[in-house]
């Protein structure tokens, strides 16, 4: 019985480690409407006023990040050009930095080009690139479950390991859908919008959960973060380890009782 308790502890132990990052749903949680950000301006605004009274999808980027923020971004303003319901009047979009060093000029550059991208006129005013501001970024991330790691190489480079997704609220702050990944479809959007008008809770789409690569500042590349790997690879090892001990045990057991019979 020891060696099975020492097995599941391990297991448990990689379980938790393995799990810190990424995204903890928390539907039908409210979000608080008083945090305040900074705009492309450098204007102090809450989310409540970003919002506008709209349901609003948002997204939480490291805007210096070339890993999956940009092509997630991309997507959205691909996506978005098809999206059959009226920008700033059905929804608006606001994409939060996270990361501390980031400023309004950076958000703004990234707002534009991004915008530049789009395959149609698109009212600016519906999607805003803002920056926390006291903290609000980090207690917005926290509020929707998005978990992310602050890692600091010893040459001194500051990279954000984390997920990416689009999280949809109310237009009273609610948290009505997460959709997971980088590549959203039109369809689902739509539908998770009309859900939020209503203040209606909607399941989320099974979807595999990318994470942004981690800089390699020696190599000046992005690079796989083979820990994620490693960890579902000692999971896999641990769990099958401790089927092993649990069938061998029930034969020492049979060959037990079976001795014990033929006595």
């Amino acid at each position: 019985m020891r060696k099975y308790i020492l097995v599941l502890s391990l297991f448990f132990t990689f379980l938790s480690a393995s799990s810190k990052l990424g995204i903890h749903e928390k539907l039908g949680e409210m979000v608080p409407l008083d945090l305040t950000f900074l705009n492309e301006k450098s204007q102090s605004v809450t989310l409540k006023e970003l919002m506008a009274g709209k349901p609003t999808i948002i997204t939480l980027n490291y805007f210096k990040c070339a890993g999956i923020c940009t092509p997630q971004l991309n997507d959205l303003a691909k996506m978005l050009s098809r999206l059959e319901l009226a920008e700033n009047t059905d929804y608006k979009v606001l994409s939060i930095g996270f990361a501390e060093d980031e400023i309004p000029a950076l958000a703004a550059a990234k707002r534009k080009n991004i915008l530049a991208s789009m395959s149609r006129p698109y009212v600016s005013d519906a999607w805003h690139f803002v920056i926390g501001e006291n903290n609000s970024s980090h207690i917005l991330a926290d509020a929707v479950g998005f978990a992310f790691e602050k890692q600091v190489s010893p040459s001194g480079q500051v990279e954000y390991i984390h997920a990416g997704a689009a999280i949809v609220l109310s237009p009273e702050g609610k948290v009505t859908r997460y959709l997971n990944g980088i590549n959203q479809l039109p369809f689902d959007v739509k539908m998770a919008l009309i859900e939020a008008t209503d203040g209606r809770v909607g399941p989320t789409i099974a979807k595999t959960l990318l994470f942004c690569f981690a800089y390699d500042s020696e190599n000046k590349k992005y690079v796989f973060m083979w820990e994620k790997i490693g960890a579902v690879i000692m999971l896999t090892i641990v769990f099958g380890f401790f089927i092993y001990l649990v069938k061998t045990g029930r034969k020492d057991e049979d060959y037990q009782k079976k001795g014990e019979n033929n006595e």
